[in-house]
């Protein structure tokens, strides 16, 4: 187990969001931050209100590197259109994102773990990289030999969220489509992104 999944609740606890809408979440219970002064709370200044919304985008995708997150915001810029747009859509078409959408995974950690692992095909062919960028059309399919495993079967039957519209799925097959660039209105966060902040932050 990595530490980053080891840590993913105290993401939230930092945060004080549950980030992925879970019913196992701690912020359910206690709401405010972890250690002895996590109940302390002053009013952020600009600076902290922008670096808690990279963190909280940072850390909902499976708590991507710096490196790695700061390398999406700069391909981001290079595009036409809207930074904080291009951002999500980007995000979004990571595999492992992908995979954690189609609900072939419990968690974004989960998602990465699995792609990883090598169960997962993309048109066909198996690809182990999670961050892997997914096309339109692509069609992503869990490997024959993986499609029983219990992780698999619970995370396809969980209700704790739907597969969003930009997205088809066909879960008796273990198979899903990437249909098209989703915007960040399609995006189903469970708590409110702020990527325009995300964009102001590396701007400064």
């Amino acid at each position: 187990m990595t530490k980053r999944t080891e840590s993913k609740y105290k993401i939230n606890r930092r945060l004080g969001v549950n980030l992925w809408g879970r019913a196992k979440s701690p912020v359910n219970k206690r709401e405010y931050g972890p250690g002895q002064h996590g109940q302390r709370r002053k009013k952020p200044s600009d600076y902290g209100v922008q670096l808690m919304a990279k963190q909280k985008l940072k850390g909902y995708y499976g708590n991507i590197s710096e490196k790695s997150f700061y390398k999406y915001y700069e391909e981001a810029v290079r595009r036409k259109g809207d930074t904080s747009e291009n951002l999500i859509e980007i995000l979004e078409r990571r595999l492992d994102a992908v995979i954690y959408r189609l609900k072939f995974a419990v968690t974004p950690f989960a998602a990465r773990q699995f792609v990883s692992h090598g169960h997962v095909t993309v048109n066909g062919q198996k690809v182990n990289i999670p961050s892997y960028m997914v096309k339109d059309n692509d069609v992503i399919e869990v490997r024959e030999k993986s499609k029983q495993l219990a992780v698999v079967l619970d995370a396809a039957q969980s209700s704790e969220r739907d597969v969003p519209e930009y997205m088809e799925v066909d879960h008796r097959a273990m198979k899903g489509k990437f249909l098209r660039t989703p915007k960040l209105a399609d995006v189903p966060f469970p708590v409110q992104m702020d990527p325009n902040l995300v964009v102001e932050f590396y701007s400064r």
